[in-house]
This record gives C-alpha cells, structure tokens and sequence, in this order.
C-alpha cells in the first residue's frame, strides 16, 4: 500500500481548470520530485493534499485514512508536514519559538494547563523545547536558536522553516521549492540534507525548479503541464521524454533544457 495514494484530483477556481484528474502514489521511503513550468498546478496539488484547497473531485489518502475534509492542522497531526514556496515565519519570534510552535501540534495541554501550568504541563513544554532544539541541530542551526528568525539570511530562514516541519513528527515531508532562493552552494546543502532527512525514515514530495536539485535527490520525478499529468519516471526517463521537453521550455534541445547533475 502507498504511503499516499492521489486519485482523480481535480480542482477548479471560476473557470480555470487548475489540477484536473491527477493521480499520485509515493512508497515509504521515497523521494518524489514535481517539476512542471509556472502555473501548471503544483502549488495547488500540496494545497489540497495539505487542507488548505478542498478538491472539486478525487481522493487523497494517507496510511490508508482519507485527508479529505480535514483542516491543515488534523493532516499534520496524522503525519503529513509541509513548507510553503513564500517562508511563513513568525518573524518576531525567535528561531527556537518558531519551531516550537510545530512541535505544539503534538501538545495534549489544554487551556487550564497553559494557565496554572501544572508538572505534566511544564514536562510537556521541556519536551517540546528538547525536540525543537533537536531538529535544529539537525539542521546545523541551533547556533541561531535564540536569534529572530527575521535577522536571519534568507538560507538560513529555509532551514528553520524546515526545522520546524521536521519537529512535527511527519512521515511524509513536503517541500515546495525548497531551494528557491538559494546560491549553487547552499542548493548542493540542501540536496545533502534532503537524502539525510529521507535516511531518518521520513517520505519526501517536493517541487522543484532548480533541475540540478530534482534530478539530483528525486527516486521518481512527475511533470504537471496546464494542470495535468503528461509524464511520470526516473529521473533519466524524464529527462529523456521529448513531450517533457517541449511542455517544460517549448523546444526539444535535451543538452539546453536539463542541467548536468
């Protein structure tokens, strides 16, 4: 059984046919890459599988259980973490309240322990601080942890952002363009830090324009043109694909359109 299993998934905004029919399915264990030229329905793909859309049509299950009609924060409980293509920090919250506040989707303390804060509570709260601070040593940035996450360069706020889905506790980690942004050295981090983070054990999906980073790290990568699967395999079989090609740049020079990776 696929960790998560798309079917059919079909949004519309008016009359914009933004994902229409699209299936998906990612193993335990894999990296999965979307590439796929701008607008052609990426974002909105994680929208949906994350709450944040609710799709017109289609299924979406993960572990077996149906996302369907949770909100966002019920799907990162069940296992399923996300980052976002604009970083959405708390910008004047420090690096280490930023990934707490991921970790808290595990907290059990209701309003009473916030307020009279009893052991189990102030246990918890160690907790949370032990698995914040954990992710960020992870992320080689535990250095900042005390520093607010609007004074820190912009690399660095992606890894805290990643930080803290990391602190959730997810199975499947989705990224929408992690490396966007980045210089050629903090994008060869980031590939380095994508393939530790799978050897933990966690699932990755992510969307990619730098082809260097989604050839480089993806098992599987699927194109999306005008909302629509036209093409899904290897990284070797994508780059290969004339209709890939042609989709992605509108011409079919394979040594113009792919990097070497």
């Amino acid at each position: 059984m696929s960790l998560l299993k798309v079917s059919g998934l079909t949004k519309s905004f008016g009359g914009l046919m933004a994902v229409h029919n699209v299936d998906i399915a990612i193993e335990a264990g894999q990296i999965l890459g979307m590439i796929g030229p701008n607008g052609a329905g990426k974002t909105t793909v994680f929208n949906l599988i994350t709450g944040i859309y609710r799709p017109d049509k289609g299924a979406v299950e993960f572990s077996g259980m149906s996302l369907l009609g949770l909100r966002p924060h019920a799907i990162a409980e069940a296992g399923v973490a996300r980052t976002f293509q604009t970083i959405r920090l708390f910008p004047n919250l420090t690096v280490l309240e930023n990934v707490m506040a991921g970790r808290h989707c595990r907290s059990r303390a209701g309003v009473a322990g916030a307020v009279f804060r009893p052991p189990r509570q102030r246990a918890e709260e160690q907790e949370i601080r032990a698995q914040a601070e954990r992710c960020l040593r992870f992320m080689n940035i535990w250095r900042f942890g005390n520093e607010l996450a609007k004074n820190l360069p912009y690399g660095d706020q992606r890894r805290v952002e990643v930080a803290r889905a990391l602190a959730t506790d997810p199975r499947l980690l989705i990224l929408d363009e992690p490396a966007a942004g980045l210089n050629e050295q903090e994008s060869a981090g980031l590939m380095a830090l994508i393939r530790q983070i799978r050897e933990t054990g966690i699932t990755i999906f992510l969307i990619e324009h730098d082809m260097k980073v989604v050839m480089g790290v993806s098992d599987r990568v699927m194109v999306l043109d005008n909302g629509e699967k036209i093409a899904e395999g290897t990284p070797a079989e994508v780059r290969a694909n004339p209709r890939v090609i042609e989709a992605y740049l509108g011409r079919e020079d394979e040594e113009e359109v792919w990097p070497r990776v």
